[in-house]
């Protein structure tokens, strides 16, 4: 629930700051010229101080009105977003907090993959959970060319949160780095090897909270 909550205040606060940048580029020319400095953080805070003066036109201050409330409900929903994600890891932190040690790993990510997951015994192998997250590539060669193509069936938010720490550790894992260095060397396009590193965390994370699963069984059992 606190997914769902959260991914409908993000997809708002996108929404608020596409309005925001249409108001501002349709304002007066003054005012557009004040708005449009600076980046969308500071665009937000920035038309959220604004201010209206009798001294002004009607046009003026409704503008103005109209962008400061776009950009209120934007920071609103930023807040939102912000608070649903702390009161996420605090459940993580309760069911899984390991997860949050693997490389990339953050805890909307990790509520995704305990999500999917469920529990132990629930999906009966690493591969059925690659399949089951989409990172299982079909093959698809024809005479001398051996490739894989993208399999679009099962869990589409597993497979978003598999993206999302794929690309923070191609970014900031050297390991991972590495990995990629030697697949081009292979001659694998950065498409395949987002695909292979994909599986490979799929795999890492299925046992990772299989084995914690088992560690808290075995506790259960000795207490």
């Amino acid at each position: 629930m606190l997914l769902t909550a959260r991914q409908g205040a993000v997809v708002g606060r996108t929404k608020a700051i596409g309005q925001l940048k249409a108001l501002i580029v349709n304002a007066p020319q003054a005012l557009r010229d004040h708005l449009r400095r600076g980046t969308t953080d500071e665009q937000l805070e920035r038309c959220s101080r604004l201010r209206t003066s009798p001294a002004q036109s009607v046009e003026h201050r409704t503008t103005i009105r109209a962008i400061r409330t776009v950009a209120r409900r934007a920071l609103f929903l930023e807040a939102e977003a912000a608070e649903h994600e702390s009161d996420i890891e605090e459940l993580v932190m309760a069911i899984c907090p390991s997860l949050l040690d693997l490389p990339g790993v953050g805890p909307v990510t990790a509520a995704q993959f305990i999500i999917s997951w469920s529990h132990a015994r629930r999906v009966r192998n690493e591969a059925a959970f690659a399949s089951l997250a989409d990172a299982a590539p079909i093959p698809a060669s024809s005479g001398n060319t051996v490739r894989h193509r993208l399999n679009r069936a099962g869990d589409r938010q597993l497979n978003r949160a598999l993206h999302t720490v794929a690309l923070s550790r191609l970014q900031h894992h050297p390991a991972s780095k590495a990995y990629a260095a030697r697949r081009t060397q292979e001659g694998k396009t950065p498409r395949e090897i987002k695909r292979c590193l994909k599986r490979a965390i799929a795999r890492q994370i299925y046992r990772h909270l299989e084995s914690q699963a088992a560690a808290q069984r075995e506790l259960s059992l000795a207490a």
